[in-house]
C-alpha cells in the first residue's frame, strides 16, 4: 500500500481537512429527507465564457426540444438552490441553469461586480445556451431578479428576443441598506448608518453549521413561524457552499446596488411578481414597487404574495412551482381570437 496515498485518503476523510472547494461542492450536492431537495444529474453540462474572462457554470435538464426555462439564483447561491423546481420541472422542460459569476463553479473574471456584469452575464448565457430561435421564461429570484431587470435596462432589444415572459421573486432594484430588516432592530426601532449593513454582511468568513445556524436561517431568513429545519438546513447548506470571500465581494457591490426603476421600466414582456410577506432580507415593499411600475405600464401578469421569509421557492416550493407552470403555459399557448368558436 502505499503511504503517502494512505494519509492523503485519511485527511479527506476528516471533514475539518476537506479542502474548502471539495467540502463546498459536498454541500450542493448534500442529500435531504425530502428528494424534492436532492441533486438532479443535468442531462448536459457547459461553461459560458464572457468577455472578461469569466467562466459560467451551465446545467441543462429535461427534453433539448421543450419550451424553455431559465433560473437564475440569488446571492450565495448557485444552481442547486434550484433543485426544488428542476426536480419538479425537468421532465416537461428544457430547464436552463448557471451558477452568476464567483458563486458555485464559477469564476469572477477582470470587471467590477455591479448590475451591468450581472445583465452582461445573462446575456452572455442567452447567446451560448438557449437554442437559436427559442423564446424562454425567465425567473429570477433576489440577486436573480435584479440580473433580470438590469438585463431588461441593459439589453432590451435582446429581452424582446429572447424573453416570451419574466417571473421576478423577493428581490428590490436597490436601497438594500436603507431597507433590510435581516438584522435585529436594523431598520425596524432606528435606522442604521449605512456601513452597518455592509461591514456585516461583506465580511469573508466561513458560515457556520449547526443547530443555533439553523435556527437564525430559520428566524432571520424564513417565516419563522412556518419555515421547517429542513427549510433551513437546505438554505443553509447552499450558502455556506459559497466561497466565503465571493459572498462578502458580492455583498458589497448589492448593498452598493442603486439601479432603481429603470430596469423595472424597460420590462416590454409579462412579468409575474413573486413576494414572501415575512421577507426581512428583502422586505415585500421592495416587490410591490416594481409590481406597481410594471403594472402602470402594462406589463404586470400578477403579483403573487406568498406566507413565506425571503426562500419563497423553498419554503412554498410546490405554490412556487405551480406558478412557474402557469407561466410556461400562458407563455407557450397562443393567445384565443375574439369570436373564435369555443
Amino acid at each position: 500500500m502505499n503511504a503517502g496515498g494512505g494519509i492523503g485518503a485519511a485527511r479527506l476523510a476528516l471533514t475539518g481537512l476537506v479542502r474548502p472547494a471539495e467540502a463546498r461542492r459536498r454541500l450542493r450536492n448534500q442529500q435531504f429527507e425530502n428528494a424534492l431537495y436532492n441533486l438532479r444529474a443535468p442531462e448536459r453540462a457547459s461553461w459560458a465564457l464572457t468577455d472578461d474572462g469569466a467562466r459560467l457554470r451551465v446545467h441543462h435538464y429535461g427534453p433539448a426540444d421543450a419550451p424553455v426555462l431559465v433560473l437564475i439564483h440569488g446571492w450565495s447561491c448557485c444552481i442547486e438552490y434550484w433543485n426544488p423546481q428542476i426536480n419538479a420541472l425537468a421532465e416537461r422542460y428544457h430547464v436552463i441553469a448557471y451558477d452568476q459569476r464567483g458563486h458555485g463553479e464559477s469564476t469572477w473574471g477582470g470587471r467590477t461586480f455591479d448590475a451591468d456584469v450581472l445583465a452582461d452575464d445573462l446575456q452572455s448565457v442567452v447567446d451560448q445556451s438557449v437554442p437559436v430561435g427559442s423564446k424562454a421564461v425567465f425567473v429570477g429570484h433576489s440577486m436573480g431578479g435584479i440580473t433580470v431587470q438590469s438585463w431588461a435596462y441593459r439589453h432590451r432589444d435582446r429581452v424582446e428576443e429572447h424573453a416570451s415572459a419574466l417571473v421576478l421573486a423577493n428581490t428590490t432594484w436597490g436601497g438594500i441598506v436603507d431597507e433590510t430588516r435581516v438584522l435585529p432592530l436594523l431598520n425596524n426601532l432606528w435606522k442604521a448608518p449605512a456601513w452597518l449593513p455592509q461591514a456585516a454582511l461583506s465580511v469573508p468568513f466561513p458560515l457556520p453549521g449547526g443547530r443555533f445556524a439553523r435556527s437564525l436561517v430559520r428566524t432571520r431568513i424564513l417565516n419563522g413561524r412556518s419555515a421547517t429545519v429542513d427549510h433551513a438546513a437546505f438554505v443553509l447548506a447552499m450558502t455556506r457552499s459559497c466561497d466565503p470571500a465571493a459572498r462578502a465581494k458580492a455583498a458589497v457591490g448589492l448593498t452598493r446596488l442603486a439601479l432603481g426603476p429603470v430596469g423595472a421600466e424597460a420590462i416590454t414582456v409579462p412579468t409575474t411578481v413573486i413576494g414572501g410577506r415575512h421577507d426581512l432580507l428583502l422586505p415585500h415593499a421592495m416587490t410591490q414597487r416594481i409590481a406597481h411600475t410594471l403594472s402602470i405600464r402594462g406589463y404586470l401578469d400578477q403579483l403573487v404574495v406568498l406566507d413565506t421569509g425571503h426562500a419563497s421557492n423553498i419554503e412554498a416550493a410546490d405554490d412556487f412551482t405551480a406558478e412557474i407552470h402557469r407561466v410556461m403555459y400562458s407563455a407557450s399557448t397562443p393567445p384565443r381570437l375574439e369570436g373564435a368558436a369555443s
